[in-house]
């Protein structure tokens, strides 16, 4: 018998708080109150498989807004010389992305005739108007002014996508960090228009090739670069991943935001976020 489990029931420590009618609980602490009755499917009568589709995006923009936080204080690290705390807020991203690629598993179980069963109590909401992924892409360098429209017809929306449009990227942040730090970051660069997406520069190829072939005299630089490339890699990871649930669950329907659904996402792999960290492999080793 193993010591304190009796009738395979094991016993409450005698000092196990029980008595909370004074103190902080779980659910209060969490407002789980409030968190649990925000799943209210519009099904009628309810479709089973609709809470699954509910509980994954909200689960996503939970994690989203963990990202949003720490993205932000990445770049305020950078803006203030302190690169090792900003790569571990990096680093905690990097945990949050690997959860939200594998979070897709879950929600490829729905399958097609499923979907179709609650899929037009949507009308129009779709991913596509998520503020909190949009945030996230501009923070990362694909900043597109349009998007807004999006968002005008819901205020914090807006300022939070906006807020987002018009300050500097983290590789903008990197980028400015390295240019106080005595690398030859072209003034163009640091001068740029951030409301604008990150377009390739090929005169930072240069810069990234010799840290790149002196990683150990440039370890910082080299070490920064390659988590932003762990950053990309990741997000692309996400973009695929979302396609082919999207792929398998609706086929090649449009999307209930009105885009061609698949196609666009497909197009969207094609957008990088630091793209010069992925040309200077070509140029390794020459």
């Amino acid at each position: 018998m193993t010591e304190g489990v009796e009738g395979n029931t094991r016993a409450i420590e005698g000092s196990v708080v029980t008595d909370f009618s004074d103190r902080m609980t779980y659910g209060g602490y969490l407002d789980l109150a409030t968190l649990l009755s925000a799943q209210r499917p519009l099904s009628d009568p309810e479709h089973h498989d609709e809470l699954l589709f509910i509980i994954q995006h909200q689960t996503t923009e939970l994690w989203l807004k963990l990202v949003l936080h720490e993205l932000a204080e990445a770049c305020r690290l950078l803006h203030d010389d302190q690169l090792a705390p900003a790569l571990k807020c990096i680093a905690r991203v990097k945990h949050i992305q690997r959860t939200l690629t594998e979070q897709w598993s879950v929600l490829a179980t729905l399958t097609p005739a499923e979907y179709a069963e609650f899929r037009g109590v949507l009308g129009h909401a779709s991913g596509f108007q998520s503020a909190q992924y949009r945030a996230v892409e501009f923070t990362l360098g694909n900043k597109n002014a349009g998007m807004l429209r999006v968002f005008e017809s819901e205020p914090p929306s807006y300022e939070l996508v906006r807020a987002a449009l018009e300050a500097p990227s983290l590789y903008d942040e990197f980028l400015r960090l390295l240019a106080r730090t005595g690398y030859p970051i072209p003034d163009a660069v640091l001068e740029r228009d951030v409301t604008a997406a990150w377009t390739f520069t090929p005169e930072l190829v240069p810069v990234f090739t010799s840290i790149y072939e002196d990683p150990q005299t440039h370890w910082a630089a080299y070490e920064t670069c390659e988590e932003l490339v762990d950053l990309e890699d990741n997000f692309q990871l996400w973009r695929f991943r979302h396609l082919k649930t999207v792929e398998r669950i609706i086929g090649h329907k449009t999307g209930t935001g009105g885009s061609s659904g698949v196609p666009f996402l497909r197009r969207a792999l094609d957008l990088t976020f630091f793209p010069e960290l992925l040309a200077v492999r070509t140029e390794i080793g020459r």
